[in-house]
């Protein structure tokens, strides 16, 4: 019996388009003037040093520290100081009201009927959890934060990675067989299905479908009875 959804974010609940069209220019127009006004602030310092580790210069330069993370922007990679200084300048952009986050109709309809149903929700993201609290906080829906209990980014392991699902269900109170885990992606469904979660592809844009998970085009057509 499912008790809990652990639920991707981009392609599976929003647009990938809002994450690619919208947020990511917003972050690669604001990261230089952001870091250089801001990094000698703590939390931004310490994402400053870890990408001089990442790429094994203690000595780099702030311009070079800069040129590196625009890099990572334009190459989309998932590397955690990005996504932690992305999601410091997203919180610039809602709160001026720049964007909202945006949630697909039937996905909002879906995760607030879970709820009401008992069901524990929880959101595994690659981008970071303040990326992830901003997005429900200003969403076209309002402040929907409250929906979910916990929220997991790139610092349990990468979401191709089945020993990420296994940290996950280390730190919520249900076994792997009573998550089921909402993606696009099949690579992250098949990493968490080796991990003992059940799975359920979105496949909203024509991705190709496989065999060894279940599948549905929007939640208007999702029946939990398949999964328990």
């Amino acid at each position: 019996m499912i008790k809990a959804i652990l639920t991707d974010i981009e392609g599976t609940i929003t647009r990938i388009s809002f994450v690619k069209e919208v947020l990511f220019p917003y972050a690669a127009s604001h990261i230089a003037e952001f870091v250089q006004n801001n990094h000698a602030a703590p939390e931004v310092a310490t994402q400053i040093a870890a990408v001089k580790a990442e790429i094994n210069q203690p000595d780099a330069s702030l311009l070079d520290v800069i040129a590196t993370l625009q890099h990572w922007i334009a190459t989309d990679q998932k590397i955690t100081p990005l996504k932690q200084l992305q999601g410091m300048i997203w919180q610039q952009g809602y709160h001026n009201r720049d964007f909202t986050g945006h949630l697909y109709p039937d996905a909002y309809q879906f995760l607030q009927q879970q709820f009401e149903q008992g069901i524990v929700l929880y959101v595994y993201s690659s981008g970071s959890v303040k990326a992830q609290h901003l997005l429900f906080e200003f969403s076209d829906y309002g402040d929907i934060r409250s929906l979910f209990n916990n929220y997991f980014d790139t610092l349990v392991g990468g979401k191709k990675e089945p020993q990420s699902y296994h940290n996950i269900v280390e730190q919520i109170p249900f076994a792997a067989h009573e998550v089921l885990f909402l993606s696009d992606v099949i690579e992250e469904l098949d990493a968490a299905k080796s991990a003992g979660l059940k799975t359920c592809h979105l496949v909203r844009d024509g991705q190709a479908t496989s065999s060894q998970h279940a599948f549905i085009h929007d939640f208007n057509t999702f029946e939990m009875e398949q999964y328990t």
